[in-house]
């Protein structure tokens, strides 16, 4: 039996101010920062010895795993960095307040922008100030994979194939893995391993800083899983 946990970053500045992130770079809110103190010390009451760490190449979500590290007195790790781990990219949205775009294009045309399986957002044009071409964080990406926007299934598709290499094989040979991402990297993933239908994607969301551990039996069959703040677990895992 093995475990692997997931862990949505802690609070952005942007998630506090309502900012479309996406693939754009912001840093953790004090509260993002607390949020993540708050999940490594949860992490740490379970005494699981981790066998491998895992984060996107974005800052909030790599400084959500130090902080956790530095928890659990692991701070000197290997941490596996993938671009593919990355939030998904939401386009044109980048960078405007959700509240006004509901004002603009109503709250079912944004709700399907954010939580639909294959509707992506408008596309960025290349010359916006936040496209990733202009992120030097970015630079040994294949160009033909840096996107303009991306569904739901757009991120799937790139989540999958590094998890399928890189993760799988060692929660396949019993080992503990723990995950720093974003929320939809992370919906990507918990679409394939909870067995979570196209329909049923749309009402699954993971809130911040608040680790979700997946335990496995045999052959990666899912035994049980849970929020480890149950607290702040939104009722999002019913019926998946």
């Amino acid at each position: 039996m093995n475990n692997l946990i997931l862990i949505r970053h802690g609070q952005s500045i942007w998630n506090l101010e309502k900012r479309f992130t996406g693939w754009t770079d912001v840093g953790l809110t004090d509260r993002g920062s607390a949020e993540a103190k708050y999940a490594g010390q949860l992490i740490k009451k379970l005494n699981i010895e981790f066998d491998a760490y895992f984060t996107s190449i974005q800052i909030r979500a790599i400084n959500t795993l130090e902080i956790i590290l530095d928890i659990l007195n692991k701070k000197n790790s290997e941490i596996k960095k993938a671009w593919e781990l990355n939030e998904r990219h939401y386009g044109a949205l980048t960078g405007l307040n959700k509240d006004e775009m509901m004002k603009k294009h109503g709250k079912k045309q944004i709700h399907i922008w954010r939580r639909s399986f294959d509707v992506p957002p408008p596309p960025m044009e290349k010359t916006h100030p936040n496209h990733p071409s202009k992120n030097k964080a970015y630079k040994n990406i294949p160009s033909n994979k840096i996107p303009n926007c991306e569904s739901l299934k757009n991120t799937f598709e790139r989540v999958m194939p590094y998890y399928e290499k890189n993760i799988k094989p060692l929660l396949l040979s019993n080992k503990n893995i723990l995950i720093s991402a974003h929320g939809n990297s992370l919906r990507a993933l918990c679409k394939e391993l909870l067995n979570i239908s196209n329909k049923k994607i749309i009402d699954f969301e993971i809130p911040t800083g608040n680790p979700f551990l997946i335990t496995f039996s045999e052959n990666l069959e899912v035994k049980k899983y849970k929020y480890l703040d149950d607290k702040r677990a939104k009722n999002i895992l019913f019926n998946v």
